[in-house]
């Protein structure tokens, strides 16, 4: 990735790529405020540990989550404090507000932040607002920063459409984001063009793909995550920066397990290529 900013800057992304020469394993765990509870075995501080030493690069949190987690998890695996919310009970699902500071990720020990903006939703508007306001912060900081864009809106039919994927990574990389995250189209021939055409890495996000998914979102076992890895590795071999993971990796019967399958996929291209 090339390395542009404040030295603090550079520093905390250098750490973050601390692979040479690999892209990135990121799990977010910021979903306990829109869904409830993580389910996993054992705690979060366990879940995170299995992380570590298994070949994640980095995980996402809230702020009250990362004060749970032991600082010695943090030796081999950066932290990155999610900045916004909302809940699945709210009137309107796709909307986002902030609940930290880039300041508040800084005390913390973070080093990156991430924002979720849902263009075409509502409350577009804030949102990218709110982007935009961060990486204002973010520079003044030296802080990375993680842009998670989604097409969701009530009017929206294919969230996943190309086109429109295409136009919200555009909008990360104007307002400033050094790493995005998406979905990204189901059909490999769509992807290359997508990440070719971004300025800025493209992290493929461990979402639904069809017939993977079970009710509340959570990755079905057997075929379905077996479904969601392979469209993973057909988004790295098509040039994505790496892969941001999170329901297929606490959902798992075995997180460690999944996280050495993507590690794979992430910071070893010749077995990428072999698949």
């Amino acid at each position: 990735m090339e390395e542009n900013g404040t030295f603090g800057r550079r520093l905390r992304l250098r750490h973050l790529y601390r692979r040479p020469g690999s892209g990135l394993l990121v799990v977010p765990l910021d979903h306990a405020i829109a869904g409830g509870p993580l389910h996993h075995r054992g705690d979060l501080d366990n879940l995170v540990a299995s992380l570590a030493d298994n070949g994640a690069d980095a995980v996402v949190l809230h702020k009250g989550a990362a004060r749970r987690v032991h600082p010695a998890r943090f030796r081999r695996l950066s932290l990155v404090l999610h900045l916004n919310a909302s809940t699945g009970l709210a009137p309107d699902p796709d909307a986002k507000y902030p609940v930290a500071t880039v300041e508040e990720a800084l005390r913390l020990g973070a080093e990156a932040v991430s924002v979720h903006i849902n263009v075409s939703s509502l409350t577009e508007s804030r949102q990218i607002a709110h982007l935009a306001l961060t990486a204002e912060d973010c520079d003044r900081w030296g802080v990375p920063l993680l842009a998670m864009m989604y097409v969701r809106g009530p009017e929206m039919i294919d969230g996943r459409a190309p086109e429109l994927i295409s136009r919200a990574l555009t909008v990360a990389a104007e307002l400033g984001a050094d790493l995005v995250k998406t979905s990204l189209p189901a059909t490999p021939d769509e992807l290359a063009p997508i990440l070719t055409d971004c300025p800025i890495p493209v992290l493929a996000a461990g979402g639904p793909v069809a017939g993977g998914l079970v009710a509340g979102g959570s990755v079905a076992g057997g075929g379905g995550s077996a479904e969601v890895v392979a469209a993973l590795a057909d988004a790295v071999r098509a040039g994505a920066g790496g892969i941001a993971a999170g329901r297929l990796v606490f959902t798992a019967p075995d997180p460690g397990a999944m996280v050495r399958q993507l590690a794979t996929l992430v910071h070893d291209r010749t077995a990428v290529a072999a698949r």
